[in-house]
Order: structure tokens, then sequence, then C-alpha cells
């Protein structure tokens, strides 16, 4: 069970920061005029997918307070 649990906070601390660097590149594209980009959107796309993930781990109460933005 220890492997699982440390598996699961890896896939956390993963998804958190692959959506940090592409909101980030996303703030990059928007400041260039390039949100209509095939890549924008893809990073947008990503973000839905990653606000998703993380409203379900908070749902079943897998997310500490002090971790959330």
């Amino acid at each position: 069970m220890t492997d699982r649990l440390e598996a699961f906070e890896a896939m956390l601390c993963a998804i958190r920061k692959q959506a940090d660097y592409e909101t980030a590149q996303m703030e990059r594209l928007k400041a260039a005029g390039k949100e209509k980009t095939a890549t924008y959107r893809q990073y947008f796309a990503n973000r839905m997918l990653y606000r998703m993930m993380l409203d379900k781990y908070k749902a079943y109460g897998l997310l500490d307070e002090e971790h959330e933005k």
C-alpha cells in the first residue's frame, strides 16, 4: 500500500508541475498574441483536464488544504 501512496503522490506532483509549466507557456503565448494557435489551444485543453483531475482528488479528500492554490 505504501508503494501505491508513493505513486499517487508522485503523479499528483507531476500533474501540478506540468499544469504550472503549461500555464506559464500559455501566458507567454498570450503576451505574443498567439491565443489562436494549436499549441495554445492544446495547453488550454490540458488545463481543463488537469483541473478536472484535481477536482476529483479534492472531492475524494485526497488533497491537503495547504497545497491548494
